[in-house]
């Protein structure tokens, strides 16, 4: 990665961006899943690693979520939307009447494949304009062909959303953008910098970005963004903070995070008032050996008992599951002006 890599960080939203939700919205929350490949994370990226033999492990684990009344944002990448088995998997979710294809962006696997595959290229939103629309168009069209409906929510592989990505989707018919991850800098990366970005939906050029929620946790929250990207200066310093119980980030994600920090970022949500909570995962994970997060047939057991134990606590917080449509359905009722009672 070049030296002079700038990563591009979007403003946070103002008060005339923010969703004001009507008030019997209430307090929901939503699964969305990077439906993708299974390739090596920690090697290189390599255009030739399509394979979806992990998407086997999908429908057991849907019928999980269905039986807990929970329907899942499914963005599903190019080689799964190309792959009749995956589609076949796919297809049988869509029966749960809850769940929706939506489509991920993996540049890298997506054609046309006019760019070096590197750590910048990778987010799409870092390439040109011309050709990021290129990929988008061939990987909605293929989720179209394959389900017979147009994608209606994005995600952007890598959290790559770029400065061209929002007004894209809108001209394509999108409607949801979920590919930012509230206060995540993957600039050393080649990514982007969302560190100023919190977990509140907002609207900004067409589209509603409904970003992945993270919230800081610890007696030192309220100084969370600036105190957690000084002590990422200091060796092991973000650890120490979180040992200490000073501050911790924690993604609403069973990817890396452990049950206890999850429940405890599932309080600080809902007492930070944020109405909508939105997790995600990736579908590899699913199968032990594809992912650093479950590498064995334990650690898929103790995937299954974080989500029975989030499950339970939103329930005693009131916090219901619920779909695209629903929240399409909330988003298109008049909004109160901004700053109105």
């Amino acid at each position: 990665m070049s030296p002079t890599y700038r990563p591009w960080h979007p403003s946070p939203a103002t008060a005339a961006e923010r969703i004001a939700w009507p008030d019997d919205f209430g307090r929901r929350f939503l699964v969305t899943v990077d439906v993708e490949e299974e390739f090596d994370w920690s090697a290189p990226l390599d255009r030739r690693h399509r394979s979806t033999r992990a998407m086997r492990a999908f429908g057991p684990a849907h019928r999980r979520f269905a039986a807990a009344g929970v329907g899942l944002a499914c963005m599903v990448d190019y080689p799964v939307a190309v792959d009749r088995a995956s589609v076949a998997i796919l297809s049988e979710v869509l029966a749960d009447g809850r769940s929706e294809m939506g489509a991920q962006l993996h540049a890298w696997v997506t054609p046309p494949h006019d760019e070096v595959v590197d750590p910048v290229n990778s987010h799409a939103g870092n390439l040109p304009r011309a050709l990021e629309a290129a990929k988008l168009d061939r990987l909605t069209d293929a989720i179209a062909a394959a389900f017979g409906v147009r994608p209606r929510i994005f995600r952007s592989g890598r959290y790559g959303l770029g400065p061209a990505t929002l007004s894209l989707l809108a001209e394509r018919g999108y409607r949801i953008d979920s590919s930012m991850r509230a206060l995540h800098d993957y600039g050393a990366g080649g990514g982007m910098d969302f560190s100023r970005i919190d977990a509140h939906g907002f609207r900004r050029d067409g589209m509603v970005e409904l970003p992945l929620t993270s919230v800081y946790t610890g007696m030192l929250r309220r100084r969370g963004a600036d105190l957690y990207a000084g002590a990422g200066r200091v060796p092991h310093g973000r650890g120490v903070l979180a040992r200490m119980g000073l501050l911790s980030r924690v993604p609403l994600t069973p990817e890396g995070v452990g049950i206890r920090d999850a429940l405890a970022a599932i309080d600080q949500a809902v007492a930070d008032d944020i109405p909508l909570l939105t997790f995600s995962f990736h579908s590899p994970t699913l199968e032990p050996g594809h992912t650093p997060y479950v590498r064995d047939a334990k650690d898929r057991a103790m995937f299954d008992r974080w989500w029975d134990a989030v499950f339970e606590r939103l329930a005693r917080h009131g916090v219901t599951a619920t779909t695209i449509a629903e929240i399409l359905a909330a988003l298109e009722r008049p909004q109160a002006p901004a700053g109105a009672p």
